[in-house]
């Protein structure tokens, strides 16, 4: 049986969808903007392009210790980039490294870059979410990352 949780969420950004896309695969702009409020990133590895990836290392804060997916403070996340549409679409296939079966299974987030007229409307959709993953959690870290690369870009 196929898991039904889907997440989704946007954002209107002031900048050109080229330079929002750009932000998706620079692995030092994926490290400032990704890692939602009470994180940082540290990315372990970065290849952007179809059937690359990368692995990231999502540190919880202080304040936000014993959380973690993959150990008490952190979360491991293994990234494989599936489509790259340039300047209007991004699928990712998305893993976390667990060993609780509720993180376990593999996520599809999917990034559309729309332009209007103050900029660009980001979407996230994440598809096939894992159970362990609180919904009104995981949209608050998806608009939390999305302020980020609003801040990065703008």
């Amino acid at each position: 049986m196929t898991n039904p949780r889907t997440h989704t969420t946007s954002r209107t950004i002031i900048a050109p969808p080229r330079a929002i896309f750009r932000a998706f695969l620079d692995a030092e702009a994926v490290a400032s903007w990704r890692a939602p409020k009470g994180m940082t990133a540290k990315i372990l590895s970065f290849d952007p392009r179809v059937g690359g990836g990368y692995r990231m290392t999502l540190v919880y804060s202080e304040t936000e210790r014993g959380r973690g997916k993959s150990t008490e403070d952190t979360d491991v996340v293994e990234a494989r980039f599936i489509e790259l549409i340039p300047n209007e679409k991004i699928v990712e296939a998305v893993e976390f490294e667990s060993a609780h079966p509720a993180f376990t299974g593999t996520m599809t987030m999917t990034a559309i870059f729309t332009a209007v007229a103050n900029g660009t409307k980001v979407t996230f959709t994440a598809e096939n979410v894992p159970m362990g993953i609180s919904e009104v959690d995981h949209r608050a870290g998806m608009d939390s990352s999305l302020k980020n690369l609003a801040n990065l870009v703008e």
